[in-house]
């Protein structure tokens, strides 16, 4: 039997930032061998990955969740609020190895309820017209493609989910749902 874990860290953790650079060398790449037929070039991947270092998802105003499958860090997704009531889901990620096990449908049930206890009504995000698989996965849980709400020179698809109210944990805890969610498969 098989468990994906899925708990708060803090973004400098050594799982968090392995898992940075794996999410962010695997979308660059991506990007740029669809638009310029090469992978991304070892300074730049290094520059703009010590440039955003994850802040922004630390408490008080964010959270960054670290997914485990079998104990080993396997994924990861981000919560920040952008204004009262509105949360950004961002960094959703699982690792090559652990795709399609169900961890990211686990990823962004953890993120709602760490945006819920945050106080975000609703959760927006943005993605790339390539990353189809992360499209399908927002269409299924239940988020509708919207208007732009940045000015993200690489996003192309924006997504909004209105967040239903849930039991949550002790006020302030954004661990309600968050601190362990296990599934087994």
């Amino acid at each position: 039997m098989t468990s994906w874990t899925i708990t708060p860290e803090p973004p400098d953790s050594p799982a968090a930032t392995a898992l940075w650079r794996a999410y962010y060398t695997a979308v660059s790449d991506r990007w740029y061998l669809l638009h310029e037929n090469r992978r991304t070039d070892p300074a730049e991947l290094e520059r703009e990955i010590a440039a955003r270092t994850g802040s922004e998802l630390a408490p008080p105003t964010g959270r960054l969740l670290i997914a485990r499958y079998e104990g080993e860090p396997a994924g990861s997704a981000g919560v920040r609020l952008l204004g009262p009531g509105t949360a950004e889901l961002t960094r959703v990620f699982v690792a090559e190895g652990r795709r399609g096990l169900g961890g990211a449908a686990l990823l962004v049930a953890a993120a709602e309820d760490a945006a819920r206890a945050l106080g975000a009504a609703r959760m927006v995000l943005d993605t790339r017209s390539d990353l189809v698989e992360a499209r399908a996965l927002y269409a299924r849980l239940g988020y509708t493609e919207t208007e732009r709400h940045n000015d993200d020179v690489y996003a192309e698809h924006w997504f909004r989910k209105e967040l239903v109210n849930r039991p949550a944990g002790p006020p302030g805890s954004g661990a309600a749902h968050v601190r362990s969610r296990t599934a087994r498969r």
